[in-house]
C-alpha cells in the first residue's frame, strides 16, 4: 500500500521517510505524526531519534532503506555535500526510492545541486523538490514555517497536505529556485539580525532600557518578524539555536562567493550581504558556530568592548 504521484496524499495511506532529525527536523517530523502520518527515519546517531520513536515512528538502517519504505521523503541536514551523500549516494536514497516517489529537500542547499538531484530523480521516473524553510525553531513547532519549493507545480500540489502540516508553501518556479529564494531569505534576514544587534547595542550604551526600547519601535518602520523572533533572546542572551550560525555563514556564502568557472552573467555584487557574512564568520572564528544566529549581537558587543 502506497500513494505514489500522482495518487492523492492521506494519512491511512501514504508513507512517509524522514532524514535528518535535529532541532528543526524532528519538529517537522512530528507534526507529521501527529497529523496521523506513519513515518520512517533515519539518523546517524540513533539516540536522537528516541523521541520520534516514542511517538510511533520507525528507525531504518540507511537512507535507503528509508526510501525503499516511502513514498515521500523528505531531507533536512546540514549542508549540501550531506545533501549529496544522502540523496546521490550508493545507499542514497535515490538507489532505493520507487517509481513515482518523491524527495522533497528542505535543508538550506545549493541551487545547482537541487538542479542536478531533479534531474537524476527524473531519469529514475521519481520527482525531487527542493523546499528549504524559513521561520527557526518556533516556526518548525507551530507550524508556521514560510516553505519556499521549487520544481513541479503539479508535484508541489500533491504535496501540498503534507506542507499544509508545516507551514505555508510557496511554488517559486522550476528545480532550484526553492534554494534561490532560501538565499534571497538569508541575505534578508542576516541583514535585519544585524541591524537588530547594532540597535540594542547602541541603545543600551546610550542608557536606554532595551526591552522599553524594543516595545517603543516595533510597531513603527523598525519593527520586523526578526524583532519578535529574536529581540527577546538576544536581549537574555540566550543563543539556543534554531539554526546555527555557521549554517548562516553558508547561506550568505551560496550567495556571495564567486565561483572560478561559474555563470558570470549570474554574479550579483552584495556588499552588505558580504560584509554580514564577514561578521557571522566572527561568531564562528570566536567557536560561537553552533550557536543561533541570534547570537550575532555577540560579535557587536565584542567589538564594542561589552561583555569582556
Amino acid at each position: 500500500m502506497g500513494t505514489p504521484y500522482p495518487t492523492p496524499v492521506n494519512p491511512a495511506q501514504t508513507r512517509i521517510g524522514w532524514i535528518g532529525i535535529g532541532v528543526m527536523g524532528a519538529s517537522m517530523a512530528a507534526r507529521l505524526i501527529s497529523a496521523g502520518y506513519a513515518l520512517t527515519i533515519y539518523s546517524r546517531n540513533p539516540s536522537k531519534a528516541l523521541r520520534l520513536q516514542s511517538l510511533g515512528a520507525l528507525l531504518a538502517d540507511s537512507p535507503r532503506d528509508v526510501a525503499a519504505r516511502s513514498d515521500v521523503v523528505f531531507t533536512m541536514v546540514g549542508h549540501p555535500s550531506d545533501v549529496r551523500s544522502i540523496v546521490l549516494g550508493s545507499n542514497g536514497i535515490l538507489s532505493g526510492l520507487n517509481p513515482g516517489g518523491a524527495i522533497v529537500d528542505t535543508t538550506s542547499s545549493h541551487p545547482d545541486l537541487a538542479r542536478e538531484i531533479f534531474n537524476v530523480a527524473r531519469g529514475r521516473d521519481c520527482w525531487a523538490i527542493d523546499a528549504p524553510v524559513s521561520g527557526g525553531d518556533i516556526g518548525a513547532r507551530e507550524g508556521k514555517l514560510a516553505i519556499f519549493a521549487g520544481g513541479d507545480h503539479g508535484v508541489v500540489e500533491w504535496l501540498r497536505p503534507l506542507f499544509d502540516c508545516m507551514g505555508k508553501v510557496t511554488h517559486v518556479g522550476k528545480a532550484g529556485c526553492g534554494q534561490s529564494c532560501k538565499i534571497a531569505n538569508q541575505i534578508m534576514v542576516g541583514a535585519n539580525q544585524l541591524g537588530l544587534s547594532e540597535g540594542l547595542v547602541f541603545a543600551e550604551r546610550a542608557g536606554l532600557d532595551v526591552r522599553q526600547f524594543v516595545d517603543a519601535v516595533r510597531d513603527g518602520a523598525a519593527g520586523s518578524m526578526v524583532m519578535e523572533l529574536f529581540g527577546e533572546r538576544m536581549i537574555g542572551k540566550d543563543f539556543r539555536p534554531g539554526g546555527f550560525a555557521e549554517y548562516t555563514v553558508k547561506d550568505l556564502g551560496m550567495g556571495v562567493d564567486v565561483v572560478e568557472g561559474g555563470d558570470d552573467e549570474k554574479v550579483v555584487v552584495l556588499p552588505g550581504a558580504a560584509q554580514c557574512k564577514q561578521l557571522f564568520s566572527g561568531m564562528v572564528a570566536n567557536g560561537d558556530g553552533h550557536l543561533g544566529s541570534q547570537g550575532i549581537i555577540s560579535v557587536i558587543q565584542r567589538i564594542n568592548g561589552i561583555g569582556r
